[in-house]
């Protein structure tokens, strides 16, 4: 009987150090996940939708582009029913540069690089061609009449 209670607490160990082992190698395919262009900066922008120059937000579609936020400024789109995403204006498909800033037209945004990227900014997707990595959203809170906007 002495032989078998260390045999049996072997056993024990080995079944509970097997998902810890499992769990920890399990790997990542980096040409899956390769959306770490953009730094994670702090954002944290308020806007009054009383001032004029954010008065448009108060419509469906609308969108505002607002600088000195995260990576390349933010853009602001009121997606209706009182609900807003803010989006970081830089493409996350490339590395910073003069071109990877995103322009916006109408309800979409495209980047200034060779193959111009589109995406949406009420969804965030890609338009078109299926890319890696879709835009990077900020929380966005409506507080009265200010949307506050962090992440």
């Amino acid at each position: 009987m002495r032989f078998v209670i260390p045999k049996i607490q072997h056993l024990k160990k080995t079944l509970l150090m097997l998902p810890i082992f499992f769990l920890t190698n399990c790997g990542s395919d980096d040409n899956i996940n390769n959306c770490n262009f953009l730094f994670n900066v702090g954002v944290n922008a308020t806007l009054n939708l009383n001032l004029p120059e954010y008065s448009q937000l108060l419509f469906t579609s609308n969108s505002v582009y607002v600088p000195n936020q995260g990576n390349a400024g933010i853009y602001v789109t009121n997606v209706g029913n009182d609900n807003y995403r803010a989006w970081d204006a830089a493409d996350p498909n490339h590395a910073p540069s003069s071109c990877s800033l995103l322009q916006i037209d109408g309800a979409n945004v495209t980047c200034g690089c060779a193959d111009q990227n589109e995406y949406s900014l009420f969804t965030g997707q890609s338009l078109g061609d299926q890319l890696q990595c879709g835009l990077k959203e900020y929380r966005v809170t409506l507080s009265g009449a200010n949307l506050v906007i962090s992440n």
